[in-house]
């Protein structure tokens, strides 16, 4: 079986509290794009599971042990109360890592849905996604892939309709010798609740040209990143001289992206960064999987 992981952007990410676990309440609209990792899965001929990791890996997590598709399956295995059959895994990293981009959570929940498939589980989007939530706060988003509201720790999803997307061609540009750990965005940010009456789904609903001065669309990691990662911050003001209808940090970074109305502006501005990673695509309000 073979699947192609995708990555996501968030459209404003609003950090609204510390909670008493440790973690942090959030707001954030998540959209999937086809930026995509490869990833393999087969019953194991020799009756002894495998796992192969080659590519853009700069967390350097090619044990197994730690990379999160293997702890994806190994929660389903909790989940069904049985050991998942002998499987070859093979993973090809594309997108990049430590790129808010949600490359790892996606290998996770598609590993989830490849066992599903391959092995006749018969779980359910809603069995999977809460499988997916105990391996990581993005997880499920991918059993779904289609634009969300993201709430709690991302975990609590609501679809969205955001017709716009499909006018906006979307750039996303990552510093090659850039990664941001979750754990470090968070040591910068300081927690605080939106203005009162300010929703974040209703604003993604309006046009996109307004999302600036939204109030609310903004990423609440870039100010704290962008003091300590100075390239960072420079491909964002490279990218807003490029007259973008929006743009934006995604996730907790290293990646920063753009929107414009057209696909030329997007290839065009994307020649202005031979020293990053870069992908132009087309954003969509349908699940990426009806594309």
């Amino acid at each position: 079986m073979l699947l192609f992981p995708n990555a996501k952007i968030n459209i404003g990410l609003n950090i609204l509290r510390r909670r008493p676990d440790g973690y942090h309440d959030i707001s954030t609209v998540m959209v999937p794009v086809p930026w995509c990792d490869v990833l393999e899965m087969v019953p194991a001929a020799s009756g002894i599971s495998s796992f192969r990791l080659v590519g853009n890996d700069t967390l350097g997590l090619a044990d197994s042990a730690d990379n999160l598709v293997v702890k994806a399956l190994r929660a389903l295995e909790k989940h069904i109360g049985k050991t998942l059959p002998p499987t070859d895994i093979y993973l090809s990293k594309i997108v990049p890592t430590g790129a808010g981009l949600g490359g790892g959570s996606s290998d996770a929940a598609f590993a989830i849905r490849g066992a599903n498939a391959l092995y006749s589980l018969g779980l359910s989007d809603e069995e999977m996604a809460s499988v997916a939530a105990g391996v990581g706060a993005d997880c499920p988003f991918f059993i779904y892939n289609r634009p969300m509201l993201a709430e709690g720790i991302g975990e609590r999803l609501t679809p969205l309709d955001i017709p716009a997307l499909d006018t906006l061609a979307v750039l996303i540009v990552k510093p090659s010798a850039e990664a941001v750990s979750t754990r470090e965005a968070y040591a910068g940010v300081t927690p605080h609740e939106p203005a009162e009456g300010v929703s974040m789904a209703h604003a993604v609903q309006t046009h996109p040209s307004s999302w600036m001065d939204s109030g609310v669309l903004f990423n609440d990691f870039e100010p704290s990143i962008f003091a300590l990662r100075a390239s960072i911050a420079a491909v964002k003001d490279r990218l807003m001289a490029t007259s973008p209808v929006y743009a934006s940090m995604s996730g907790s970074g290293a990646s920063v992206y753009a929107l414009y109305n057209c696909d030329k502006m997007a290839e065009d501005a994307a020649r202005l960064f031979p020293d990053c990673e870069t992908f132009v695509s087309r954003l969509s309000s349908r699940p990426l999987s009806e594309r």
